[in-house]
């Protein structure tokens, strides 16, 4: 499929409130075949152009377009993402990387400057998302809802409002109790963890302002969000990035089996990311993933508070993202059965980890 992405964003301030916009076409008859907008919070113009760029590649994505041209009226993200011009404000860095990484999804891509009065869909979609989702001052926040993590005056110099992504670890499987590799198995919780799910979701039903439960496939996952879903009356929404590490012929041992059965490689997966257990999946491969699912959830619900409910390698590779740290953070990071974690990340490419781990809700 060959389609058309025009993108667009303004901020009424610069920085200002924020927003974005995208449009994808049929390259052949012009037909509109989706659209995509988003409020952001506070921050600067070419800070919404790579949103709204961002959310228009992942729709063009979505619909399976295989040779995507760009049509943007801002001259420096065309000229960035066509690479004649260098990248130095460390703000654009980090989405114009996001960007890129879906870009090399497409079979062939191109960037295109034009003016204004060519780009008013767009335009239109980000204006829309201003006049709409403009917030008046917020009051304050319950009791609860700080014990959380509230959103205090940051010190990092972050431009923006974050979405704020509160990371549930699934309850116990019949696997988790014999401290089995549980990748893609697909287990149901046991009573006890049933049990979990539902402590968790207690606690985590007395924050306002969720806007969506998003889960990995896997049932385990699935049944935990649920509990939290029906408590605050949302339908759970299924990410297929958030499901966990394929640790193919190694599903289902103990760490003492898999070693007996790979000791060479299971010693070296043990310290390098890059190392692939038999049949199965790196850890580099998860991060890659797990970033592509974490943009996409930002385009979508940038700027508001979303619970994820996965497994241990995408919190912790998505914890470890928003540290901005190496990948030996992965190897000394303990997760708990229903540990709560939370992460904020701005539009602007900063990160706030706020909570990691907290099972207080088990007490």
């Amino acid at each position: 499929m060959k389609v058309i992405v025009e993108a667009d964003g303004g901020s009424r301030g610069n920085p200002g409130p924020a927003g974005y916009g995208a449009v994808v076409r049929d390259r052949l008859s012009g037909e509109t075949l989706a659209e995509r907008k988003g409020f952001i919070g506070v921050a600067t113009n070419n800070v919404a152009e790579y949103q709204g760029l961002i959310a228009g590649l992942r729709a063009a994505r979505e619909l399976g377009a295989e040779v995507v041209d760009v049509r943007m009226d801002s001259k420096l993200v065309v000229e960035q993402m066509s690479g004649r011009w260098k990248i130095k404000h460390p703000s654009m860095q980090p989405l114009a990387r996001e960007a890129q990484e879906v870009a090399r999804g497409f079979a062939k891509i191109t960037y295109e400057w034009i003016p204004r009065e060519r780009n008013k869909q767009a335009d239109r979609l980000a204006n829309e998302a201003m006049d709409g989702e403009g917030r008046p001052e917020e009051a304050e926040e319950p009791a609860e809802a700080k014990a959380e993590g509230d959103r205090q005056p940051h010190w990092s110099g972050a431009v923006g409002e974050p979405t704020r992504i509160i990371l549930l670890r699934h309850g116990q499987t019949k696997l988790s109790v014999d401290r089995r590799y549980s990748g893609r198995g697909d287990h149901p919780l046991t009573d006890l963890g049933l049990e979990q799910a539902e402590k968790a979701a207690a606690r985590l039903s007395k924050l306002d302002g969720i806007a969506a439960v998003i889960s990995s496939p896997l049932q385990r996952a699935h049944q935990t969000a649920q509990k939290l879903a029906d408590r605050i009356g949302l339908e759970v929404v299924t990410h297929q990035g958030l499901i966990e590490t394929d640790f193919g012929t190694w599903e289902g041992l103990t760490f003492a089996e898999a070693s007996a059965q790979d000791p060479e490689v299971h010693r070296r997966w043990l310290g390098d990311t890059s190392v692939t257990p038999p049949n199965g999946e790196s850890f580099d491969q998860v991060h890659a993933r797990v970033r592509r699912a974490r943009t996409d959830i930002i385009a979508r619900y940038g700027g508001k508070t979303v619970v994820l409910v996965s497994h241990v390698t995408p919190i912790k590779t998505m914890l470890r993202q928003a540290l901005d740290v190496g990948p030996q953070f992965l190897f000394r990071m303990h997760l708990d059965l229903t540990g709560v974690s939370i992460a904020e990340f701005y539009p602007d490419g900063h990160a706030s980890v706020k909570l990691i781990n907290d099972t207080s809700h088990l007490g």
